[in-house]
Parts: C-alpha cells; structure tokens; sequence
C-alpha cells in the first residue's frame, strides 16, 4: 500500500489492530508512536496519519487533510462481464491506470453465472479497488456497476460523451488514430471474453458507437482494458 485509504467514518475513532491497515502500519511500514504514513480519505484529500498511541488492541492516530483529491479523466469502461479473476485485475489495474467508472454488463457470449460470484455478492470487488487506488498513491475510486445488460446501461450513458467499441473483426481504425476530441469525456466498450455478438455490434451503433481496434494481435480483456487505457490518456496527456 503506497497510501492507505479510510472511509471518512472511519477516522474518528481508533484502528483496530486487527485491520490489515493497522498490521501494514506496524508491520510493514514498521511505523511507531510519533511517526507518520500516507493517508487518504477515499474520493477526498489526501494527508497523513500520525500514531499517537498504540495499545494492545488498537491505534490511536491523528490526521490532516492538506492535498485535495485529484480530478479523474473523464473516461468510462463500459466491459462485458468476465471471469471473476478478469474482472479482479481489470478493477485494480484501471484504478490505478485513473478512469471516471467501470460498468460491468450482461452480454450474449458472457456466462451469467459470473453475476453471482463472490466477488460481487460478498462486496469484494471493493477491495480491489481501493488496492488500485492505494498503489497509484491516489484517494480517487471510480464508480463500478455491475448489474445491469449492455441494453440497460447504453440507455443510461452520458450523451456528450464519444464513444468507441473495440473489436477485433469489425473495426476499420485503430484507437490511437480514431476521430475523436482527445480531451472529451469518453466511453469505450469492451465484450466479454467471447467478444460482441452481430446484435450487440448492431446495438452498439444504433447507439453512436464506433468501431476500433488495438491491432492486429488478439489480447486477453484484461490487457485491451489497459492497453486502451494508456492510449487514451496519452492522447489526453495525462500519462
């Protein structure tokens, strides 16, 4: 954890020393009474925490609040649902990477199945997205769904936003090089592991979508998802 995240409930009192922030602290920081880590509150400021004691149960430890949170690019994932074990990877490596929202949804070639694995149903996938954010030194979680169809949620989009599909057989022009504002808000859909269905392809452009590709080598989700993710803020400047 480059920097450890609280809820801003959770600030107001003691740390638990049962808490893996608390055994990071003490463990692996090796922080002691006096000393300081990174700290921040999740979508807030960031700051640091100060141990001012630490008992056999609990932490007592002090905050302040100088940085505010930073301001996300404005880009959504729109993703097929995927295996739960794609889906860890895509959560933790886009919130690190920085996108605005992660919408997962029900495709035709997806498994339904994946929508009542535990890394939904348990509230895991939280987790991993505070994991992401800790990494990238960033208190900035992006809003996740998980619920709804690709019909449902297309009918929900930003209408300013651009929009760009990837696909592998259908797409006339790479990311780097489609036409669009570099600094717009921007959606960009990903199929399931099994890729777009014709009616989702056609659906896809009743909705304003285009068509792109990341070239002519076929990638597992999870690397396209952070591979158009570099593409994108390198377009915008931002990494």
């Amino acid at each position: 954890m480059n920097l450890i995240l609280f809820r801003p409930d959770e600030v107001t009192g003691p740390l638990l020393r049962t808490d893996p922030r608390a055994q990071h602290i003490l463990s692996v920081l090796r922080r002691s009474v006096g000393e300081t880590f990174d700290a921040g509150l999740i979508n807030g400021p960031r700051g640091k925490g100060t141990i001012a004691a630490v008992g056999a149960d609990e932490l007592q430890i002090s905050y302040t609040w100088p940085d505010p949170p930073p301001t996300p690019d404005p880009i959504t994932l729109l993703v097929g649902l995927p295996r739960p074990q794609t889906a860890r990877k895509i959560l933790q490596d886009a919130t690190t990477l920085g996108v605005a929202a992660i919408h997962f949804v029900a495709t035709q070639r997806g498994e339904a199945s994946y929508a009542t694995s535990t890394l939904w149903t348990s509230g895991e996938w939280q987790r991993h997205l505070h994991t992401g954010a800790g990494q990238a030194f960033c208190t900035r979680i992006p809003e996740v769904t998980h619920h709804l169809s690709l019909e449902e949620k297309l009918a929900s989009l930003p209408p300013a936003a651009a929009r760009v599909a990837l696909d592998n057989y259908e797409a006339p022009t790479a990311l780097s090089q489609s036409p669009f504002a570099d600094t717009a808000p921007i959606v960009v859909a990903f199929g399931a592991e099994r890729g777009w269905s014709p009616a989702e392809r056609d659906l896809l452009r009743a909705h304003q979508f285009t068509f792109a590709h990341l070239g002519p080598r076929v990638l597992r989700l999870e690397t396209a998802v952070v591979a158009a993710i570099a593409l994108l803020k390198a377009r915008r400047g931002t990494m």
